[in-house]
């Protein structure tokens, strides 16, 4: 009896997996990637264009700077919010490696500086709101997303964004609510924030 019903789990787990996999590939084998759009501007803010990079998987190759600096592999969310920064604020983060979700270190208390990046780090749930040009550290993938917060209202923050997806747009928004004194941005994966120390 008790290896009917190991077998019949077993079955049943296989189903869901396979089952699984054929919903993805029929879902996704819909999305049109357009090869020739990928690195055509689709956005800028503050003059600092935002690039099509077809799946978030996609990587055409590495940008870097004149004088060297690494800015990230072309056109991941990494490289915009690296170029962002060093083209409107001349930063060049010390640690220029790394994937998005790495850019936030939960051991940093709020407010305190992360030596890795050179900015100031803000946890979501802060007594510091959000402002326009902070960095968003989201966990969403295993390699998680950043974004550049681009507008900041009482109860909204708009992000401008590369690579979020083949038909994503380049800007979200979220809700911001401010609660006790705290500061919380209102979607899944917020990490928190970075910013340019003055």
């Amino acid at each position: 009896m008790l290896l009917k019903y190991k077998k019949s789990m077993c079955l049943l787990w296989l189903l869901s997996v396979l089952s699984y996999y054929t919903l993805c590939a029929c879902v996704f084998a819909n999305i049109e990637i357009n090869q020739q759009k990928i690195g055509n501007v689709i956005d800028e803010f503050n003059g600092v264009n935002v690039y099509y990079s077809s799946s978030i998987n996609n990587v055409s190759g590495r940008n870097i700077a004149k004088d060297g600096y690494n800015l990230g592999l072309k056109y991941q969310c990494v490289e915009f919010i690296k170029r962002y920064y060093y083209q409107r604020f001349n930063h060049k983060m010390p640690n220029s490696y790394g994937h998005a979700k790495d850019f936030f270190d939960p051991k940093i208390a709020d407010g305190k500086i992360n030596r890795q990046r050179n900015l100031l780090q803000f946890h979501n749930g802060s007594p510091t709101k959000p402002q326009v040009d902070d960095i968003i550290v989201l966990n969403w993938t295993s390699y998680g997303h950043v974004a550049i917060i681009s507008k900041v209202t009482g109860n909204e923050i708009e992000i401008v964004q590369q690579n979020a997806g083949p038909t994503a747009s380049s800007r979200a928004t979220f809700p911001l609510i401010f609660k006790d004194g705290i500061w919380t941005i209102e979607a899944v994966g917020v990490l928190g924030y970075l910013r340019k120390i003055k």
